[in-house]
């Protein structure tokens, strides 16, 4: 990785100190992009050949410049027998140089179409497998890095990569062969007028390598700090509704302010370094172009040099000018690509925590017997979130689990489709164990339905078979009906076509984590596994929606992992957690009797629904 510092979350995570800039890697990602351009050959080559072909159209015109110099000073100076004949040599050379600026023209418009046109299918094939990349990488990997930042990575820092080939190696090349074809004709002409004029060349190598590096560090320091704007952008968006409920506009206007004015004094950081770079290459250009003239006059004084000659050595110092000032921008695109490149590369060449083995094969359920056998697991900072624990799940059969926040349960939940590989232990499904068989036919198998609802924009139908995007309608409505969420949408003018809105702002709480029920349903997995899903259902509709569950799971293994007792009483087995480890275990009836944390939890929330069912009916108390 390019970056030694690890992934967290949070706008320090992002940026958490003076860039490091690992000078070793600067042309491997430069590479590395010129690679992804080589990938279209036919195109690229073709745009080369145009620019090839420009600059030998413009190195065409400094020889016919000095030709018609020289041949407007014989025209004055010709007798009237030989007037037609110079004047006529002037228009020949004219046109030529007409031609030749419409070839020189016509060639670089070509080669500028074809070298966008290659960037744009390399950003196509980066983003893809970027996106690609985002989508196997595993929970761990997303748990430490914020969404704002890959974000930011997969749109400016791409585009930034992208840009080098079009502002940076396409115009590279060209600034390459019309330096190299100027300095030989320039040289072959005339050693010491050659060696005068291009003695800029050192002197703005050197500012211009300096420039490059330092651009280098203040790319990859914007390009961080544009990471922390979208995170704060993006936090904001999410949590509006929150932002106008403490009326913290203030505060969020304050930290957004804070976040883009350092941004912007990074960029006019930038902005000195080109321009101090470009204003040391300039003077430097003009000096060279001014000892020449001197020179050049000198030599023509003393009548060792033609006017021509001279005007020839100066038009190829203005034909240079142009691409010289374009180095400050090769420069600074290739700056930028290194900075951002890094970046995004670092993401792409992750390996994920979980894959499928090399051996992995297909998941073929015959008995569909979940197992976890004394497993144990660590998150990444070391905390130990279970413990030796050990149960059995089979079709047809409900296990329960509760304990209080932070005691592992939801661990249990993603352990089990394999979203984190456990520490020490095994999870088996009919003797074999998770880690070898595909991930695919796995989280296929196993279905979870998560506390946190989440929806897609788009329609109600689309939400309910997002496993199963082919499902029959008669699929859809039975999975809504289960989860008890078929009426509602049946009351709706468009029914199953209405959008949700963006997260499901449409739907209330309660009728989000029933469609998240509804979809978790409708596939029909093997193994259900739901983590606190009714947590923000009413006590009536959860027990309608208990039941239809009941009858719609009754040959399946299910896993109901809740904080109220009665979503799960019915359990075949209850496990009780605390701390990470089992510390009870049986049905509801014997875990009352035993008097433990089990029963103190049921006679508190006993307690509490009684309180709660005085407070509403005081007549009858």
């Amino acid at each position: 990785m390019n970056d030694p510092r690890p992934f967290r979350r949070g706008p320090d995570a992002v940026v958490s100190g003076p860039a490091k800039v690992d000078v070793r890697r600067m042309p491997q990602v430069l590479q590395r992009i010129t690679a992804l351009a080589l990938r279209y050959p036919a195109r690229l080559v073709l745009a080369i050949t145009c620019s090839l072909g420009s600059a030998v159209a413009s190195l065409a015109l400094p020889r016919l410049f000095g030709a018609a110099v020289d041949q407007a000073q014989a025209l004055l100076s010709a007798g009237a027998a030989h007037a037609a004949e110079a004047r006529a040599a002037l228009w020949s050379t004219a046109i030529l140089v007409i031609a030749a600026s419409v070839v020189r023209g016509a060639l670089t418009m070509f080669s500028g179409y074809l070298g966008e046109y290659v960037s744009q299918q390399v950003a196509q094939d980066l983003r893809l497998k970027y996106f690609q990349q985002l989508q196997r990488l595993s929970f761990g990997f997303h748990d430490r890095i914020h969404s704002g930042d890959l974000i930011t990575r997969g749109m400016l820092d791409l585009e930034g990569a992208r840009v080098f080939i079009q502002n940076g190696l396409m115009q590279a090349l060209t600034l390459v062969m019309l330096l190299s074809f100027a300095s030989y004709m320039m040289l072959s002409t005339d050693l010491v007028m050659g060696l005068i004029g291009l003695a800029f060349v050192p002197v703005a190598g050197a500012a211009l390598g300096r420039m490059g590096f330092l651009l280098r560090i203040a790319w990859l320091r914007i390009q961080e700090l544009m990471a922390i704007l979208t995170l704060t952008m993006e936090e904001n968006l999410q949590g509006t509704r929150l932002v106008r409920a403490f009326a913290a506009k203030r505060f969020e206007m304050a930290k957004f302010d804070r976040a883009s004015i350092d941004a912007l004094n990074h960029a006019y950081k930038r902005i000195v370094l080109r321009c101090r770079g470009v204003s040391t290459m300039t003077v430097s250009f003009y000096g060279s172009m001014g000892l020449l003239l001197w020179y050049g006059g000198h030599r023509v004084v003393d009548g060792t040099m033609t006017v021509g000659r001279v005007t020839e050595f100066l038009a190829y110092m203005s034909l240079m000018q142009t691409p010289i000032r374009q180095v400050a921008m090769i420069f600074n695109s290739a700056a930028r690509a290194t900075s951002a490149g890094g970046r995004l590369f670092e993401v792409m060449d992750l390996d994920s925590e979980i894959t499928d083995a090399p051996r992995a094969v297909p998941l073929k359920p015959t008995k569909g017997v979940l197992r976890f056998e004394n497993v144990g697991f660590s998150y990444g900072d070391g905390a130990r979130a279970l413990s030796n624990i050990s149960f059995e799940v089979r079709p047809g059969r409900t296990l329960g689990i509760v304990g209080s926040p932070g005691s592992g349960k939801s661990t249990i939940a993603n352990l089990a489709p394999r979203f984190y590989d456990v520490s020490e232990g095994a999870i088996t499904i009919d003797g074999r164990d998770i880690r070898d068989v595909t991930l695919a036919s796995l989280r296929a198998y196993v279905g979870l339905v998560q506390q946190e609802a989440f929806l897609f924009d788009s329609s109600i139908g689309h939400n309910i078979a997002y496993a199963d995007p082919w499902a029959a309608e008669a699929q859809i409505v039975g999975a809504a009906r289960t989860a008890q969420i078929h009426d509602h949408i049946a009351a709706l003018p468009a029914a199953y076509e209405t959008r949700v809105g963006e997260r499901g702002v449409a739907l209330s709480g309660g009728q989000r984590q029933r469609m998240s029920i509804a979809r978790g349903v409708a596939p029909e997995p093997g193994v259900m596994i739901f983590d606190d899903s009714a947590a923000a259902i009413d006590a009536v509709t959860e027990r309608r929606v208990r039941d239809a569950l009941a009858r719609a799971t009754k040959a399946k293994a299910t896993i109901i992992i809740a904080h109220r007792l009665s979503s799960l009483m019915h359990a075949d087995e209850i496990l009780v957690l605390d701390a990470g480890r089992i510390v009870e275990r049986g049905t509801h009836i014997g875990l009352v009797a035993l008097g433990g944390v089990y029963a103190g939890l049921y006679e508190m929330q006993t307690r509490t629904a009684t309180l709660d069912e005085r407070a509403r009916h005081p007549e009858d108390a």
